[in-house]
């Protein structure tokens, strides 16, 4: 069977990974795809381009197509997919704005009575300063389009507030759009993505993401520094809770909304003082979260998505070992930074490394993008799998890359 992947960084890689475990799968192509991921071949075909994408699977008798991000999502390729009889995992775009817009998404927990942070949504900068006056700081700042992972604001000072005001309401930072404000909310995080097909929703392992940029959760809000997977912190009862009360509830309002959700709903939820709340929802695999769960599943990945797609039942096999990533990002990320510095000794690296922005010229690696090396190792405890990473780190060079040390201190 052929596959089509949608999407280009360190996520897509280990989907093309796991896919390559199945029996099934003969071949496996990218679009865009980025030179690191060899396993595939690459399509030199944008992501957000339904109409050429759509050629090229009906002219290469595409058997089956992924897709990774969720700009590729809100552009509707899985509406014009199926209008064309051809098999592709994700949602709808209406049903993917639970994630393309937080104001829908916050609707329909209102409406269901999925436990989430008190909001209000503006247009207006006067109308939202007015709300930031009187409810004051720490306050959470979030811009209800896409905004590629960078769109939300935790504001502890009321100058950092009013300024991501003005950047998403006057600047348009991320386009024209409207923000949604939310209340604080203090715990550790965790992500929770399940396969969900209509109202039936299977629960993958638990993963954490480490959003800061630097060691003990300083500096600015990336779009992930590391992860790890399972998460001992969170309970069963929680994962329980966290199941019954949110993520099928949401996947049965979809349906009761006349939009059933089929593909990777992504819960960003927060164990707080009060029980565990909805952050956000995603409407596709997590990044970086994929490169630690999808590592210890042990089912055949293929068999998954297509079982999906024809609405029949799966059965998840993980792992018992723990899963840990690190991120290595370009110095200057998540704002300005260089590209085009040469990466060395990755061929000394003994666990899996995912290639989220890199360029490969004449058979050497260089940085092209903000985060560009996720490094991946599995072991029986979280703290030898964070040791084993550390170790792979040492052995790759480049004096343009940083890293966390920390992953996964929550739990160890």
């Amino acid at each position: 069977m052929k596959v089509l992947v949608i999407g280009s960084g360190g996520r897509e890689h280990a989907i093309i990974d796991k896919l390559l475990e199945s029996k099934h799968v003969t071949k496996i192509y990218a679009a865009p795809g980025n030179p690191g991921i060899k396993e595939a071949s690459l399509v030199n075909i944008d992501r957000l381009d339904k109409e050429a994408l759509l050629k090229f699977a009906l002219d290469n008798q595409i058997d089956l197509t992924v897709v990774g991000p969720e700009a590729s999502l809100a552009t509707g390729i899985v509406n014009l997919f199926r209008e064309n009889k051809l098999n592709i995992f994700g949602p709808t775009k209406e049903a993917a704005r639970l994630e393309t817009s937080k104001e829908f998404a916050k609707e329909i927990m209102v409406k269901y009575n999925v436990p989430t942070a008190l909001y209000a949504s503006f247009t207006s900068y006067e109308k939202a300063k007015e709300y930031l006056d009187k409810n004051g700081v720490p306050i959470v700042i979030k811009y209800d389009g896409l905004a590629q992972g960078k769109g939300v604001v935790v504001a502890k000072t009321y100058e950092e507030a009013d300024n991501a005001l003005k950047e998403m309401l006057i600047d348009d930072k991320f386009g024209k759009d409207k923000v949604v404000i939310e209340e604080y909310l203090e715990g550790p995080e965790f992500s929770f993505m399940c396969f969900v097909d209509g109202n039936n929703v299977y629960p993958m392992d638990l993963a954490q993401d480490h959003k800061r940029a630097f060691d003990n959760d300083l500096g600015p809000n990336t779009g992930g520094m590391g992860a790890y997977s399972p998460v001992p912190i969170i309970s069963k009862e929680d994962k329980e809770f966290a199941y019954n009360n949110i993520l099928k509830k949401v996947a049965d309002g979809m349906v009761k909304e006349g939009i059933p959700f089929t593909g990777v709903l992504y819960g960003g939820l927060m164990k707080t003082k009060d029980g565990i709340k909805v952050i956000e929802f995603n409407a596709r695999f997590g990044d970086p979260e994929t490169e630690v769960v999808l590592p210890r599943l042990e089912s055949d990945l293929y068999e998954v998505f297509m079982n999906l797609i024809n609405h029949k039942g799966i059965s998840l096999k993980w792992s018992n070992e723990y899963s840990l990533g690190i991120v290595m990002a370009s110095k200057g990320y998540p704002n300005k930074y260089e590209k085009m510095h040469k990466i060395t000794g990755l061929d000394k690296v003994c666990g899996k490394v995912y290639y989220m922005g890199v360029d490969v010229i004449n058979n050497e690696f260089y940085t092209n993008g903000g985060r560009v090396l996720f490094v991946v190792e599995k072991a029986d405890t979280l703290l030898k799998a964070r040791e084993m990473a550390l170790e792979d780190i040492s052995k790759i060079k480049c004096d343009n890359l940083f890293y966390r040390t920390d992953i996964a201190h929550w739990s160890i």
